[in-house]
């Protein structure tokens, strides 16, 4: 496989080893390190947290393939200090894949695009400062059209 682009999601709303939420962003952006990111963005909690988030999205390329990409992001959250627990719970560091340059992925527990993130303004609104004119592959709509359709809601 040759180099492909991947939107990362990036989101912490727990102290860490590196300090601050917006502090293990920055670590995690450093150790990702992306050909364009986000500003990180504070955000509203979602689920059972009460701590604010802070969020971001990172476009890195990469040879890898889906599986190993999401076994790398796994390691990192595991190295950041993220364990597993509740959903929508307190963590040090999430990473998603959100989008791939070549289109579609499905497969044992990970489907490209993320299956959520059309419906998520804490994805989109990092996501479409950094590429507005992205496809998502299965409506075909830009990452501004979808984010305009979000916010119209």
């Amino acid at each position: 496989m040759g180099i492909t682009s991947y939107a990362i999601a990036l989101g912490s709303n727990r102290p860490g080893r590196h300090g601050p939420p917006r502090r293990e962003l920055m670590a995690a952006l450093a150790e990702l390190a992306p050909v364009a990111a986000s500003p990180i963005l504070d955000t509203p909690p979602l689920g059972p947290s009460i701590r604010r988030y802070a969020n971001a999205v990172a476009i890195i390329e990469t040879d890898e393939d889906p599986p190993a990409l999401l076994a790398r992001l796994k390691g990192i959250e595991r190295a950041f200090g993220r364990r597993p627990g509740r959903r929508w719970g307190a963590r040090v560091l999430d990473l998603d894949i959100l989008l791939w340059s070549e289109g579609a992925w499905s497969g044992p527990g990970l489907t490209i695009p993320h299956p959520q993130f059309r419906g998520r303004g804490f994805v989109l609104d990092p996501l479409v400062r950094v590429v507005p004119d992205w496809r998502d592959p299965l409506s075909g709509r830009t990452v501004r059209q979808l984010c305009a359709r979000l916010r119209g809601r």
